[in-house]
């Protein structure tokens, strides 16, 4: 039998024989207040999260001054990135906090510079995100920490991602691929759950999961059926606060649905199509068994004129057999009404 990949973050494991791992991305949603921050990992942490993630910025080595837009902002990305950076002491207090809620402290560094303050944060792992899948150099400075790797894949096809997935295996790190779309918020017709599989196919090392931009849990908790080991959908504490990504981002109670929810389901997964001891006393009252509708003599031929099915199922021959019965003659004088047994034919 081949044993399905896992790893372990701060010695939680993860992988498709464990509960999925939900990360609430705060990512920028705080637009640099600290206040804000501390609320989202403390909801969070009510919400029965695990963990939380964050983005590590250093806009001066990730980026060269621009005017791009994204798609969900009307501010370019360098202003953005601009008033949404936080200090390095600002993390560490982040983390210390988060920490503090029983939480685990994830982070995506989008440069060289937010990877290397990272690692001397002593992070447990790594997330890189969908615009940095294809950024070999950058995968390749984070993988030579030996730390686990979560890779977001929007934006990139299996060519691509194998050859980022080329360089972690040379690192020997355990790493999991997340399947993204990278459309803010993602129309359900463009989520292709079926990626999954063209994953798993390709990558059998790899932890699978869902990146999920959609605007409700639906799409991520079907995922968990198809083998997702880790979920991650944006956070926010309040959908009226400013932010490119509030939009797209769960709320508290959504959360606790969604690490509610994800646990049921993969509790309910695999199994056989059996029939479980635990079911007898159902079967006692919900199966058919072989009954006379009249008297019958001694003799007489057992038919569908005098022989039928009813409940219970507490009859010796139950409604499977009934043809079997068809046909044969009774023995001796049975009542209406009685749960036929072997002894009552001949054939």
């Amino acid at each position: 039998m081949v044993t399905a990949p896992s790893f372990e973050i701060a010695g939680r494991p993860i992988g498709a024989e464990h509960p999925p791992w939900v990360i609430p991305e705060i990512g920028i949603n705080h637009e640099g207040d600290m206040g804000k921050a501390r609320r989202m990992i403390d909801d969070a942490a009510a919400a029965g999260a695990e963990v939380v993630k964050f983005q590590s910025h250093s806009p001066a080595d990730e980026m060269v001054p621009n005017d791009v837009v994204p798609a969900n902002a009307e501010e370019s990305i360098w202003d953005i990135i601009s008033r949404c950076t936080l200090s390095h002491d600002q993390e560490r207090e982040l983390k210390a906090h988060t920490e503090s809620a029983g939480l685990n402290y994830l982070s995506t560094p989008f440069s060289r510079e937010a990877a290397d303050h990272l690692h001397r944060m002593g992070v447990e792992a790594f997330k890189i995100g969908s615009g940095e899948c294809n950024n070999l150099p950058l995968i390749d400075h984070i993988a030579g920490f030996g730390r686990p790797i979560i890779l977001s894949t929007g934006m990139n096809d299996l060519t691509s991602i194998s050859r980022s997935v080329e360089v972690l295996r040379d690192h020997r790190v355990p790493f999991a691929l997340l399947h993204c779309t990278s459309l803010y918020p993602t129309p359900r017709h463009r989520v292709r759950l079926g990626a999954l599989a063209e994953l798993r196919a390709a990558f059998p090392d790899a932890v699978l999961g869902l990146s999920d931009h959609t605007l409700s849990n639906h799409v991520a908790l079907g995922a968990v059926a198809l083998g997702a080991s880790i979920l991650e959908r944006h956070f926010t504490s309040d959908r009226g606060w400013p932010g490119p990504d509030i939009e797209i981002s769960m709320t508290p109670d959504e959360l606790a649905d969604l690490v509610q929810g994800s646990r049921w389901i993969h509790e309910a997964l695999g199994g056989t199509k059996s029939i479980l001891d635990e079911e007898q006393p159902t079967i006692d009252f919900a199966y058919a068994s072989v009954v006379t509708l009249r008297e019958v003599a001694a003799g007489e031929m057992l038919d569908r004129s005098n022989l039928w099915v009813k409940r219970p199922g507490t009859g010796e021959i139950l409604a499977p057999d009934f043809d079997r019965v068809v046909g044969s003659t009774a023995v001796r004088d049975l009542p209406a009404g009685h749960q036929l047994r072997w002894s009552d034919v001949r054939s």
